[in-house]
C-alpha cells in the first residue's frame, strides 16, 4: 500500500500539472514560468513537470491496480481514474500541437517528415514500457506521417507488428525533418545542435537550451 500511495501521488500530481499546462496553453500563458514561480514558495508546494504523459512499469499501472481492487469492494477511486484520463490524453494533445505547428507553415502531418527524439519513457534509460513517446509515434503514423526516430538507448522499436529502426545519421535526419519532436530529453543530445539544425521543434519536455531559459 505504501508503494501504491507513492505512485498514485505522483500520477495524480503529474496529471494536475499536465492539465494546468493545457489550461495555460489556452490562456496563452507559459506554464513553465508558472511552475517556476510557484516553486519559489519555501513550503506547501512541490513542483511537478508537465510533459507528454507518464510511462514505465509503476506510475501508469500501480494506481490502476489500486483502482481495480477498490472496484471489487464497490468503491470508485475517482482521483485515480481522472488522473489516468488526463495523463493518457497527453500524447494526443501533443500530436495536436505538432499538427498545429505544421499547419502554421502550410504543411501537414500526412506525408510530413517527422523526427521523434527519444522514445524511452524517461531520460537516460532504454525502457519503452508504457512510454508516451511510443503512443505519439503510433498516433502520428495513423495520421500518415513519414515518421522516424532517434534514441541513443533504443536501437529498435517494436510497434505492434512492426519494427522501426533508429536512424543512424542524426544530423541528416534533423536536416530533412519538417518537424523535430523532443519526446525524451536524454542527456546524450546536443540540444544547441538540435536547435541550430531543425526547421521546426515541438518540445514536450521544455529543454532549457531549446526554450531559451
Amino acid at each position: 500500500m505504501v508503494k501504491l500511495l507513492e505512485n498514485t501521488f505522483r500520477a495524480v500530481n503529474i496529471a494536475l500539472v499536465n492539465e494546468i499546462a493545457i489550461m495555460c496553453d489556452k490562456l496563452d500563458i507559459d506554464v513553465w514560468e508558472v511552475v517556476q514561480a510557484a516553486s519559489s514558495k519555501p513550503y506547501g508546494f512541490m513542483p511537478f513537470s508537465p510533459g507528454p504523459g507518464v510511462g514505465g512499469h509503476c506510475i501508469p499501472l500501480d494506481p490502476q491496480y489500486l483502482s481495480w481492487k477498490l472496484k471489487t469492494l464497490n468503491y470508485n477511486a475517482r482521483f485515480i481514474q481522472l488522473a489516468d484520463e488526463i495523463n493518457s490524453l497527453m500524447p494526443e494533445y501533443w500530436v495536436g500541437k505538432i499538427q498545429d505547428k505544421l499547419n502554421d507553415r502550410n504543411k501537414s502531418v500526412k506525408g510530413g517528415r517527422i523526427l521523434v527524439l527519444g522514445i524511452a519513457y524517461k531520460k537516460d534509460v532504454n525502457d519503452v514500457r508504457e512510454s508516451p513517446a511510443v503512443d505519439m509515434i503510433r498516433l502520428l503514423r495513423e495520421k500518415g506521417a513519414d515518421l522516424s526516430y532517434f534514441d541513443p538507448h533504443v536501437p529498435v522499436l517494436k510497434l505492434d507488428d512492426l519494427e522501426i529502426v533508429c536512424v543512424t545519421d542524426l544530423r541528416s535526419a534533423l536536416e530533412k525533418a519538417d518537424c523535430t519532436v523532443v519526446a525524451t530529453d536524454h542527456t546524450w543530445f546536443d540540444w544547441n545542435c538540435v536547435k541550430e539544425i531543425s526547421e521546426l521543434i515541438v518540445d514536450t519536455r521544455h529543454v532549457n537550451e531549446l526554450s531559451g531559459d
